[in-house]
């Protein structure tokens, strides 16, 4: 049984000779109960004191050991095996390979049904952006997850009011030519899922990839940041044509 806990041949035939003994032994005593060769028996008795399974004492200036009793043997193997557990729990033993692929995604449904499962799968942060009508489809999510004290950060193109903490909304104005329609996912600041139209129909990517996610996150924010500002000064703004031309030029 001994064995089983890492301890040799050896090692398990000296407890087991001291364990059956109602006496202290000496060494010449446990080779003729143990079986174990005379030129190994000092080295062998030596790890056992070590790792506290045999007890020595100097007697008429000869050396006797016991055996530590049965009972604290199973308490003293318990406790390391507990300690080794703790240990090999804080420890990665693996490194986690990243994947830093990045996939395609086609049709409405598997894109909606990808930002979904992310959203639900967020342990810290959720940043989202998207049109009214797609996001209204993931309101009740994002504000579940707020409640849980995930931090939600969201714009949404088009007036709407909802409980969210930090929601921008973007008024388009008519003369917007270049804004289309995405949807725009970065989760935990490990994963992104950027959605857009094209020939009438979703395409997607998704990936986990951090320059993709770094500069999706800039992204995001710079979007965040000139709704802001067009808020804020849109009286100003108007006023100077050739700025408002080139604000109404960016792709939001």
């Amino acid at each position: 049984m001994l064995q089983k806990f890492g301890f040799s041949q050896y090692e398990s035939k000296v407890y087991e000779a001291l364990a059956s003994s109602s006496q202290p032994l000496d060494a010449s005593m446990i080779v003729k109960y143990s079986g174990v060769p005379k030129a190994k028996i000092y080295e062998v008795i030596s790890r056992m004191v070590e790792k506290g399974m045999v007890l020595e004492t100097i007697s008429e200036k000869k050396k006797l050991y016991a055996s530590l009793p049965i009972h604290l043997v199973v308490e003293k193997l318990t406790a390391e095996f507990q300690t080794d557990i703790e240990q090999l729990e804080q420890h990665k033993i693996k490194k986690e390979l990243v994947d830093d692929h990045v996939w395609s995604l086609k049709a409405d449904t598997s894109i909606e049904t990808q930002l979904k499962q992310a959203m639900m799968e967020a342990g810290k942060s959720i940043r989202f952006s998207a049109w009214k009508d797609d996001f209204q489809k993931y309101l009740p999510l994002l504000e579940e997850k707020e409640s849980q004290g995930i931090l939600v950060e969201a714009l949404v193109v088009g007036d709407l009011k909802c409980g969210l903490s930090n929601l921008v909304t973007m008024q388009p104005n008519e003369e917007h030519t270049l804004l289309e329609r995405f949807r725009l996912l970065i989760v935990d600041d490990l994963e992104v899922i950027f959605a857009g139209v094209e020939d009438e129909a979703w395409q997607a990517i998704k990936t986990r990839s951090q320059p993709f996610v770094r500069v999706f996150t800039d992204y995001f924010y710079h979007d965040v940041l000139l709704t802001k500002i067009t808020t804020k000064y849109k009286d100003v703004l108007s006023k100077d044509k050739e700025i408002m031309a080139q604000l109404l030029q960016l792709r939001y």
